[in-house]
């Protein structure tokens, strides 16, 4: 799997380029700037980004937005967005440039390599990682379907929107495996999805819970 890194700090990046090409991985490029990784991108798209947010010269969103003019020149590229802040707006625009290959994760809040290296892995297979602060930073009070939902189907929710499964919810909650499957339909059915494949419902079912 080729991974481009995109991180300013030179040690955070040697340090993640040695992770990740420790357990598998083959980084193809590690760009210290907005320019240096669109270049990258282009030419050799890698099968994941992995993005800091705040990058010179500003230090404030740079990251975020090279990643969704990635993600326009190249629909369904799979970004990683590995940072210690929530920049909200740029935040919501990513997640809203597709359903699939997203992610997001604090620094200070990935306690295990494992975890971090099992994020990768799935945001690279289209799938969605975010952290729970992510979240619930991201959450809006507004009057929409999401108010049909019953407080444990939120929690249901809140856990899909990290990238859960059903098994992982079922133990996270202390529920059967059962439960967390007809609540997964409820969420479903009242959030109006439409009746495609159920991984791609469960993505829309997180865009929701994110007013996006």
């Amino acid at each position: 799997m080729r991974v481009v890194i995109l991180e300013d700090n030179p040690i955070l990046a040697e340090g993640l380029g040695l992770l990740l090409g420790n357990s598998g991985f083959e980084v193809i490029g590690v760009a210290g700037d907005a320019t240096e990784f669109a270049t990258l991108i282009d030419n050799d798209p890698p099968d994941i980004a992995v993005v800091d947010v705040r990058l010179p010269p500003t230090f404030t969103d740079e990251g975020l937005r090279a990643a969704i003019e990635a993600r326009g020149k190249r629909p369904g590229l799979p970004v990683l967005v590995f940072s210690q802040y929530v920049e909200e707006v740029y935040a919501a625009e990513l997640l809203a440039s597709g359903s699939e290959g997203i992610g997001y994760l604090l620094k200070d809040r990935v306690s295990r390599v494992d975890e971090f290296l099992e994020a990768v892995r799935r945001v690279a297979a289209g799938g969605t990682v975010l952290d729970p602060e992510v979240v619930s930073q991201l959450m809006v009070k507004r009057n929409d379907p999401l108010d049909r939902l019953t407080p444990r189907e939120r929690e249901v929710l809140a856990l899909m929107a990290e990238g859960l499964g059903n098994v992982a919810i079922a133990e996270k909650l202390v529920i059967s495996e059962g439960a967390v499957h007809k609540h997964v339909g409820n969420v479903f059915l009242k959030l109006d999805l439409p009746p495609t494949d159920s991984g791609h419902r469960r993505v829309l079912a997180v865009l929701a819970h994110l007013g996006l």
